[in-house]
C-alpha cells in the first residue's frame, strides 16, 4: 500500500475528503518526526510504540580488505508492536 492508497482508505473510513486526510496524515508524520528527533518515545494505543535509540560508535572489520573501520554513533528508530496488534496478527 502506497501513501495515496492509504490516504484514500483513511478518507473513505473517516468520511472526510482526501485533501483533509492528507493534511492530517502529514501533520501526524511531522509530530512523530519532531518527537523522535527530540529522543521522545511515541506510543499509539492498540498499535505500538516508536522509540529512538542511540547506537554507540563501534569498530568493525571490512570483509574484503581486512581493514578496521570506525562506525560513528547514530540514532535509530525502533518500533515495538502492542500486544493487541500482535494478537490480531497471530489470529490472521
Amino acid at each position: 500500500m502506497d501513501s495515496k492508497q492509504l490516504i484514500r482508505a483513511l478518507a473513505d473510513r473517516s468520511g472526510r475528503s482526501s485533501k483533509d486526510t492528507e493534511t492530517l496524515l502529514n501533520g501526524f508524520v511531522s509530530v512523530i518526526k519532531n518527537q523522535c528527533s527530540a529522543m521522545n518515545t511515541i506510543s499509539i494505543p492498540g498499535f505500538g510504540s516508536f522509540e529512538p535509540r542511540k547506537r554507540m560508535e563501534r569498530i568493525t572489520v571490512h570483509p574484503s580488505t581486512g581493514k578496521r573501520i570506525l562506525i560513528p554513533p547514530k540514532v535509530v528508530l525502533t518500533f515495538k508492536m502492542s500486544s493487541v496488534l500482535k494478537k490480531q496478527l497471530r489470529e490472521y
